[in-house]
């Protein structure tokens, strides 16, 4: 089944950010060519062209960073704590002075829209860099009476293209206030904006070697993680590459954080204000073209209102408007390659083979660039591969149910437990709910909301160990 989607007339960003042609590592404080000399292409997924070349770190270039990190962590770690906030406080400055031209670089090289880059990302970002600097002198307050706060040391730290900067803000932020010193490996698709980052770490004059930015894929990050000199590793990716860490990590007495895979239920009971739930659903899985770990894929409705849900989220979707990543009016900006798009492909196609009921906006796609409509399944099983697998697009599976307890059970019927989310009227029906989820975050009558004083993290296999808040500083405390 297709709706017909709404059309508009296009307001493209005019803001365009400074771009280097070739970029190198990030090591000791300087930038340098990788040991092989080896460079690969990040392209603009909205359109497919080259945005620039970006250095291959590979062993011998981790294991440089690696040292240097140790070298930093000497200097660091013995730097008064109130000194190391002032210096954290000027990365968050310097990103929010200048997060219309980072956000025009995260929309470019990620694919999403202008608008959540702008409005959320960014801001996002320096506020994690704000909030852990005022803890960088106050962490005896963080621990128990008595303790004493101590830095693990070096911290390999490896993040996603979904959330670039912001999961990198995320990990370095309380890291740095730690006193630790990092290694971070940014995602292969899109490794511009922590290359910018190590721009901003530059000019705030940082200890050389406190932060070292390193570029590169899979083979990369397995050096980060197989590296006898990292003390801790902090990862966030898939389940499946989690899996492999963690074994290699094994027995080796490393820290190890890892937030993982989600396939979140969004639960919508009869007496929710529904136009409001019909905004959840929307901002729970079509934001950022639902590259989001908790976003809400599983849309557990109760039966009296599943009808009305699908009309009026039929309707809904017609209005998202899909397009240019700059254009601020976009909605659903552009898949972040070929390859997710093609699983994104072909997790729809077994949806359909098994018998669900395909609903998706009906719009004319860009020439090129890589583009999946907003778009929902109905007539789901708990079985279907749609309502198991994590399809990181902006499909949605629905299912229904009769009782508080059948919702329970079916929302906690996955393998994964990163998030939730409740719809209803009655607070202590929301709470009662709240309690009986098997979920890391659990949003009531609200979804994808976040905070640098809240911990986010998760349980089963979305892994381990919190980010944000008090518990995501005891990540990084020995």
């Amino acid at each position: 089944m297709a709706v017909t989607a709404f059309t508009y007339a296009p307001a493209p960003e005019r803001v365009r950010p400074k771009i280097r042609e070739r970029y190198g590592l990030f090591i000791n404080g300087a930038w340098t060519a990788p040991n092989s000399e080896r460079y690969f292409e990040t392209i603009n997924p909205a359109d497919e062209t080259v945005l620039a070349q970006v250095a291959y770190a590979e062993a011998q270039d981790v294991d440089r960073a690696v040292r240097a990190a140790r070298k930093g962590f000497e200097r660091w770690s013995k730097l008064k704590p109130a000194d190391r906030a002032k210096l954290i406080y000027r990365i968050a400055r310097t990103i929010t002075e200048r997060s219309r031209e980072l956000a025009v670089l995260e929309s470019m090289n990620g694919g999403k829209p202008i608008r959540e880059s702008r409005d959320f990302d960014i801001p996002e970002a320096g506020a994690h860099f704000f909030y852990h600097a005022g803890w960088a002198d106050k962490l005896e307050w963080a621990l128990r009476a008595g303790e004493m706060p101590a830095p693990i040391g070096v911290c390999g730290q490896i993040v996603p293209w979904n959330f670039p900067l912001l999961m990198a803000a995320w990990k370095l932020a309380p890291a740095l206030a730690c006193g630790n010193s990092v290694v971070l490996k940014p995602a292969e698709t899109t490794p511009l904006t922590a290359l910018a980052l190590a721009q901003i770490i530059e000019e705030a004059d940082l200890p050389a070697g406190v932060v070292n930015i390193v570029t590169g894929d899979g083979a990369t990050g397995a050096a980060l993680v197989d590296n006898d000199g990292i003390d801790k590793i902090a990862f966030t990716g898939s389940t499946d590459v989690g899996k492999v860490i963690q074994r290699r990590l094994a027995g080796k007495g490393k820290r190890i954080t890892l937030e993982l895979g989600g396939k979140a239920a969004n639960v919508i009971f009869a007496d929710a204000p529904l136009d409001q739930a019909v905004e959840g659903i929307v901002q729970g899985i079509y934001f950022n073209q639902g590259h989001v770990c908790c976003a809400g894929s599983r849309l557990l409705v109760e039966e009296s209102v599943h009808d009305d849900i699908v009309a009026r989220l039929t309707s809904r979707i017609r209005t998202l408007r899909l397009g240019d990543p700059l254009d601020k009016n976009t909605d659903i900006g552009a898949i972040n390659s070929r390859v997710q798009l093609e699983k994104i492909h072909e997790l729809v196609r077994s949806g359909i083979e098994q018998g669900a009921t395909f609903v998706q906006a009906e719009c004319e796609l860009p020439a090129r660039g890589f583009f999946f409509p907003a778009s929902f399944f109905t007539n789901v099983h708990p079985s279907h591969r749609i309502a198991r697998e994590e399809i990181f697009g902006p499909v949605l599976s629905i299912m229904t149910f009769r009782t508080p307890d059948e919702a329970i059970e079916k929302a906690n019927n996955t393998p994964y437990g990163l998030s939730a989310g409740i719809w209803t009227a009655e607070g202590s029906k929301n709470m009662w709910i709240a309690q009986h989820l098997r979920a890391g975050v659990v949003w009531c009558n609200t979804f994808n909301k976040f905070d640098p004083s809240s911990p986010f993290g998760g349980y089963k296999e979305s892994g381990f160990g919190r980010e944000g808040g008090v518990h995501g500083l005891h990540e990084y405390l020995a």
